[in-house]
């Protein structure tokens, strides 16, 4: 501990006698500093002892007194120390009456004892306090390093712990808490989520205080790693602020972490590397030797039906490293292996059917859609995307997987949908996917000779050939729609054909017009 003004009287060598404010030496000195002058304040900066003669003060006016004591004060001076023998035989009745309305330790030092031997006991114990903070900082060092060596993230936080006398916690990066110590502290770690989302949103490093009504603790935060996006997170939770000694501790606790999140990051690489083969491997139809690269990597992931996201950026600094981190986290947090590999410019996930990963993965697409909606909010910096998602398959069906997911993807892109499955369309109706511009401008190429007959009045041609399609050719149940005679009908179909060069009989032609009459219905 830093020396205190108890600790200055008890010392034997200095002989200084308490006489006023005996309730309050147990404040902390920071320095001793001698000085003269009838209004000191404006050079002092808390925490001081000062030490005077009053060589310049007229120490025996009680209100010239109350006002300097009280200037003092007010300034964070925590004691006056007033040397007897000097300017007074004994301290003035005024000063005494001042520091203890004031409250302010008042210390009579008397004639035999020097000022500056006051100033190097406080400067020596100062020293010492220091040197014990740095001297018990490394034995935190080691002791933290240990852990962290043989028991992990979860033995390094409880030594911390117990360094600091409070709780740790370590966040993820996507905010979740991942292990805390003592495991009580699980529950005030939870709460402090949104918090750490809001430190994740800083470049690292960063830190932040939080505290509050609210809040059990003073709770620090500081994000981990090196990188523009931070990795994971700590929170340390104390009773009060840090001293010196705990200071050290979460610092090193804090480049231990980086250190191991930085570790996890090339060891991510290699695992994305691993997967990139893995994936080749299934999309051309090798599902054993792609169990044999992966083994207990991904091993798991290939013997139960799985989806596969494809996901291409649209704006954002990094929406594909934010979709990754995503689902990654979601299947830590549930013990599931997920597989996420870049591809160029896209993302290509493989998960779990029914996990949590593949779950995080629609949760994302719905949180920026809902982002999306709500413009007012909007900073122009949102990350965007759109990926396609496969219906389940196995590793035999790992291409035709990958083709759904392109397929939803191209979907998902004409739509302007953040996400589209491919369950999703195959259970629809094909008519939704006309709209698309390229559909439609076929179609009124197609029909334009009809349209153009039909505008002269010399027939319903365009009428009378979807009345025909819509009957599948039958004569006399198309006529009847159209309350025509069928051999007026049948003039008007050799005349669709003869315009259109174009036999009704082909089945891919009467498929054509048809869908280029639905393309066009609305217009």
């Amino acid at each position: 501990m830093p020396p205190t003004l108890a600790s200055l009287v008890h010392h034997s060598a200095l002989k200084l006698t308490v006489r006023a404010g005996e309730d309050r030496l147990d404040v902390p000195v920071r320095w001793a500093h001698v000085s003269e002058l009838a209004d000191p304040v404006p050079y002092m900066e808390g925490g001081e002892l000062l030490l005077i003669t009053a060589l310049k003060l007229d120490a025996e006016d009680p209100e010239v007194m109350r006002r300097y004591v009280k200037r003092l004060a007010g300034a964070g001076v925590v004691g006056l120390g007033f040397a007897v023998g000097v300017n007074y035989e004994e301290i003035p009745k005024a000063l005494v009456d001042a520091a203890e309305e004031e409250g302010l330790p008042l210390l009579e030092v008397p004639r035999r004892t020097p000022f500056l031997a006051i100033s190097k006991a406080v400067s020596a114990a100062i020293a010492a306090d220091q040197y014990r903070a740095v001297t018990a900082g490394f034995a935190a060092q080691r002791e933290l390093t240990k852990q962290a060596l043989n028991a992990g993230p979860e033995g390094l936080l409880a030594a911390l712990a117990a360094q600091v006398d409070g709780w740790a916690a370590l966040y993820d990066a996507s905010g979740a808490v991942v292990a805390t110590a003592p495991e009580w502290a699980g529950r005030r770690a939870a709460r402090l989520t949104a918090e750490v989302e809001r430190l994740r949103e800083r470049p690292a490093p960063a830190s932040s205080v939080v505290g509050g009504p609210e809040y059990e603790d003073r709770v620090e935060l500081h994000s981990l790693g090196t990188g523009r996006r931070p990795r994971a997170a700590l929170a340390v939770g104390t009773a009060a602020a840090l001293g010196t000694a705990e200071r050290y501790a979460v610092h090193s606790a804090i480049a231990l972490l980086t250190l191991t999140t930085e570790r996890s990051r090339s060891l991510h690489a290699a695992e994305q590397r691993i997967g990139a083969a893995v994936l080749r491997m299934l999309l051309a139809g090798e599902p054993d030797h792609a169990r044999a690269v992966a083994g207990d990597l991904y091993g798991g992931l290939l013997d139960a039906p799985f989806r596969m996201v494809v996901a291409e950026p649209v704006s954002g600094a990094d929406p594909l490293g934010a979709l990754a981190e995503t689902v990654e986290a979601a299947a830590a947090r549930s013990g599931e292996a997920v597989l996420a590999v870049p591809e160029g410019e896209r993302l290509v996930v493989l998960a779990a059917d029914g996990g949590a990963a593949v779950a995080a993965c629609v949760a994302h697409a719905t949180a920026l859609e809902t982002a999306r909606a709500v413009p007012e909010q909007a900073t122009g910096e949102e990350d965007e995307l759109v990926a396609g998602l496969s219906a389940p398959a196995g590793p035999i069906a790992a291409a035709a997987a990958y083709k759904q997911a392109e397929q939803a993807l191209s979907v998902a892109r004409r739509r302007g949908r953040f996400l589209v499955e491919h369950e999703q369309l195959a259970a629809g109706s094909v008519l939704p996917l006309l709209a698309d511009d390229a559909v439609k401008a076929f179609a009124d190429g197609l029909l334009r000779a009809l349209h153009e007959h039909d505008a002269t009045g010399r027939g319903d041609l365009v009428a009378s050939l979807r009345a025909w399609l819509s009957r599948h050719g039958q004569w006399d149940a198309a006529a009847a729609d159209l309350g025509v005679h069928r051999h007026t009908l049948r003039y008007r179909m050799r005349r669709v054909e003869e315009i259109l060069g174009r036999s009704l009989d082909d089945p891919d032609v009467r498929m054509e017009l048809w869908l280029a009459l639905k393309a066009t219905a609305s217009e």
